[in-house]
């Protein structure tokens, strides 16, 4: 389990892909301090096992259900991605629950300045949109954010707003984000708990 708290931006070091699945390594020291191989790490809010590790960084491997359902298939090599470590037992807990387990992708529309804040609107898959509330929480390629605004159910075009403050633009890779970046979307897991279980007959 995650908590939506980036600990290091990690740089695509190489990439290697065929018709099934995906090798990337990437350079992150700070990351691989402690992992084993078969160990979690987060790249872009998307959950993966480490298949080889060095003091400099790490090899996963993101088979075709990964690539079809995440933006990991179009990284490539020079790019910055946003790492975390799953938290341990008797961690602090800062952001909120992230599984790691992307619902669906979503792209910048707009991106505005307000002072050294960025405020990004997204557009969002519909099927998601019931999941989302304002000042709800919401993991944006990992990242854990407060949700500002979203738009209203039923809309034509289903969208949501947040506000990345400088120390978030700084720290994760999401502050080099323009219109039309793609961007892994988590939303909140209790509220698709909280709807499995009003459909479940008594």
């Amino acid at each position: 389990m995650f908590t939506g708290i980036v600990s290091e931006i990690g740089i695509v070091t190489a990439r290697h892909s065929d018709e099934t699945s995906m090798r990337l390594s990437v350079h992150a020291p700070a990351t691989t301090l402690g992992v084993s191989v078969g160990d979690s790490i987060a790249i872009d809010g998307v959950c993966l096992t480490a298949i080889d590790v060095d003091a400099e960084g790490f090899t996963v491997e993101a088979v075709a259900e990964t690539l079809e359902r995440t933006s990991l298939g179009s990284l490539d090599v020079g790019d910055r991605t946003n790492l975390e470590r799953p938290v341990a037992a008797s961690g602090r807990f800062d952001g909120h629950v992230v599984q790691g387990h992307v619902d669906g992708v979503a792209s910048v529309l707009s991106v505005t300045a307000e002072g050294e804040a960025h405020r990004i609107r997204l557009a969002i898959p519909d099927s998601l949109s019931r999941y989302v509330v304002e000042k709800g929480s919401i993991a944006l390629d990992g990242t854990s954010l407060t949700v500002t605004a979203v738009s209203d159910p039923g809309a034509d075009s289903a969208w949501v707003e947040v506000v990345l403050i400088p120390h978030t633009i700084l720290a994760t890779a999401l502050g080099s984000k323009g219109p039309g970046s793609r961007v892994n979307v988590e939303v909140d897991i209790i509220a698709k708990y909280v709807e499995r279980m009003t459909e479940m007959k008594p």
